[in-house]
């Protein structure tokens, strides 16, 4: 069989790649509309004129195919951000910021896919395989480099002393097991701190918790930034 020399790969290989998109899409569609719950093989089989067996010859199973779109949906969030970053112009508090937005406006776009990274989709599915993790990593990576960009050569990072929490040793043993290199262990701590006031509010945004209050979250999320570049740069 004659392989492509651009890519290196046949009309076999080629028509797979093709075929394991048009399942993942019509996927899509039914988390889209029900959950993970909603998503079946079978349908989407019957929605692409396939057998079920001819379908298992490209995802395993359901599971398997969660997790092809869990790390397609960390790669693009990734993406989004380092886009973001990449765009931003002024100093590093205009890059976080930017970042910060971006990670809003993709959950704001894309809520069954965010949905989807964070929250275990089905009992039994193991949201914290290698692969997820590992997947999980460069959009982290994008935040904590923009957070480390607030920090001024030679200048001390606030450690956060005044907290017998053990931190420390803690991030700094994650970040050596994810190679993450040059973050201060205080700076890594701190962004994983916004990370999570980050998601609670986007979470209670895409649920519709803060329409039903009548309350505008934007200040909020302001608020979260400012009181973040405050604590590393004061």
């Amino acid at each position: 069989m004659a392989t492509d020399s651009r890519t290196g790969t046949g009309p076999r290989d080629r028509f797979r790649a093709q075929v394991r998109q048009e399942v993942k899409a019509a996927a899509l569609q039914q988390l889209a509309t029900g959950g993970p719950e909603a998503l079946s093989l079978n349908a989407i089989a019957k929605q692409l004129g396939m057998t079920g067996p001819a379908l298992y010859r490209y995802f395993a199973n359901r599971d398997s195919l969660l997790t092809d779109l869990v790390i397609d949906a960390y790669g693009d969030l990734a993406g989004a951000l380092a886009h973001a970053a990449d765009a931003a112009t002024g100093d590093a508090t205009a890059r976080l910021t930017a970042v910060a937005g971006a990670y809003r406006d993709w959950a704001l776009t894309e809520p069954y896919r965010y949905r989807l990274l964070f929250r275990a989709p089905l009992p039994g599915y193991d949201a914290q395989s290698t692969r997820l993790v590992e997947a999980s990593q460069p959009a982290m990576n994008v935040v904590l480099n923009a957070a480390t960009a607030l920090t001024r050569p030679n200048t001390p990072v606030p450690d956060g002393s005044d907290r017998s929490d053990g931190s420390a040793s803690q991030f700094e043993a994650w970040m050596e097991l994810r190679g993450v290199e040059s973050v201060p262990a205080a700076v890594a701590s701190r962004t994983t701190l916004l990370w999570a006031h980050l998601h609670g509010l986007v979470s209670l945004e895409i649920e519709g918790n803060f329409t039903s209050m009548g309350i505008d979250p934007a200040p909020l999320y302001t608020a979260d930034l400012r009181d973040f570049v405050r604590a590393l740069t004061d």
